[in-house]
C-alpha cells in the first residue's frame, strides 16, 4: 500500500498562507491524482474547514462547503480526467479556530485523512480528535493553538487491521531560554517534547497491534529531542530513514520543508515492527524542480510504500 503525508499549507502557498486559491487546490488535486500507484490512505496537515482566509480568493460554491470538501471534489475530477475513477473517503479533524466574531472564524486548523475505496475504515476519530496540546508554558493558555492527533483504523479486503496516526506538532514556545539561548531549535522546545509524549501516550492507549504508522509535520529535526525520543526511546521505526539507510546527519540533510533560504527535514513517518517498508521513490527533497509538487507548499510530501509483516 501506499500511504503519504502532506503539509499542504491551507492551499495557500501562493499568497504566503495569507489566503487559499482555487489553482493551489486544483494543481495539487492533479499532483496528487498523478501519482502511479495511488495513495491507499493520504495524510494532510494544515487544512481548514470554512473561514475568512480560505474564501477570500475562493469564494464558496454553496453554503456549508469546507476547503476539505472543495480538495476532494478537485481530487476526484483529476481521477476522472485520468480515467482513474476512484472515489476517496475524507475525514476531517478539526484542531483550533481563531475568530473575528463568533460567526466569523479569521481561519480555522485541522488534519485530514483521505482513504482508498479499496480501504475498508474501521474507527476514526473525527468528531474528537485527540488534544495533545502541551499550555503549561503559554501565557493566555486560551490563544494557545490547539494541536490534536487524527487515527483511522482500517481494513485492505478482510486483512489485518492497520492504525494510522496523523498529526502536526506546535512550533518550539519563545517563552523558554533554550529557544533563545539553542543554536537549533525545531523539535527543541519542552513543549515540543511534551507533546510527543502525550502523542505517544495516545498511540500506545488506542493502536490494535503493531501494525501502525503515526506519521505529520513534527517541526522537528532528526537531531533534535523531539526526534531522539521518538526513534531511540519510544523505539518507533523511522521509516523513510531506514530504506534509504540514512544516518542522522544525511537524513537532516534532505529537506522537506523550507522557509526563506532555510532548508530542514520536519516531516516524518514513523511505523511500528508490524509494517515493512518497501521504498520513497515518489519522496523528493523540498526545492526539487522535477517534483510533481514543486511550488506547491512549503513543504513537500512524504510518499511511502509498505506491506504487512508476515
Amino acid at each position: 500500500m501506499r500511504i503519504v503525508s502532506y503539509n499542504v499549507r491551507y492551499f495557500g502557498h501562493a499568497t504566503r498562507g495569507i489566503a487559499s486559491t482555487r489553482r493551489a487546490v486544483t494543481r495539487i488535486a492533479a499532483a496528487m491524482a498523478s501519482l502511479d500507484p495511488l495513495p491507499g490512505i493520504l495524510c494532510l496537515q494544515e487544512v481548514e474547514t470554512s473561514s475568512l482566509r480560505s474564501t477570500l480568493a475562493d469564494a464558496k460554491r454553496h453554503d456549508g462547503e469546507t476547503q476539505l470538501a472543495r480538495f476532494v471534489d478537485a481530487f476526484h475530477a483529476a481521477l476522472a480526467a485520468a480515467d482513474r475513477p476512484a472515489r476517496y473517503e475524507a475525514y476531517y479533524f478539526p484542531a483550533h479556530t481563531y475568530r473575528l466574531t463568533q460567526k466569523l472564524p479569521i481561519y480555522t486548523t485541522g488534519l485530514a485523512i483521505l482513504a482508498h475505496p479499496d480501504f475498508e475504515i474501521a474507527h476514526h476519530n473525527a468528531d474528537a480528535p485527540a488534544d495533545i496540546t502541551h499550555r503549561h508554558l503559554h501565557p493566555i493558555r486560551g490563544l494557545k493553538q490547539t494541536r490534536v492527533c487524527a487515527h483511522v483504523r482500517f481494513r485492505y479486503q478482510g486483512t489485518h487491521p492497520i492504525d494510522v496516526f496523523n498529526t502536526h506538532l506546535s512550533l518550539p514556545s519563545t517563552m523558554t531560554k533554550e529557544f533563545w539561548t539553542s543554536p537549533q531549535r525545531l523539535g527543541f522546545g519542552p513543549n515540543q517534547l511534551e507533546e510527543a509524549r502525550n502523542l505517544v501516550r495516545f498511540v500506545d492507549a488506542e493502536r490494535s497491534s503493531d501494525r501502525f504508522v503515526v506519521l505529520g509535520d513534527f517541526n522537528a529535526l532528526p537531531t533534535s529531542p523531539v526526534y531522539r525520543y521518538l526513534v531511540e526511546e519510544r523505539g518507533l521505526v523511522d521509516a523513510f530513514a531506514s530504506t534509504r539507510s540514512l544516518d542522522v546527519e544525511r537524513l537532516a540533510a534532505f529537506p522537506t520543508a523550507g522557509f526563506m533560504a532555510m532548508r530542514m527535514h520536519l516531516d516524518h513517518v514513523f511505523s511500528g515492527p508490524g509494517l515493512d517498508w518497501l521504498d520513497f521513490r515518489a519522496t523528493r527533497a523540498f526545492g526539487d524542480k522535477t517534483s510533481l509538487f514543486h511550488g506547491l507548499s512549503d513543504h513537500s510530501p512524504v510518499i511511502g510504500r509498505c506491506r504487512v509483516r508476515d
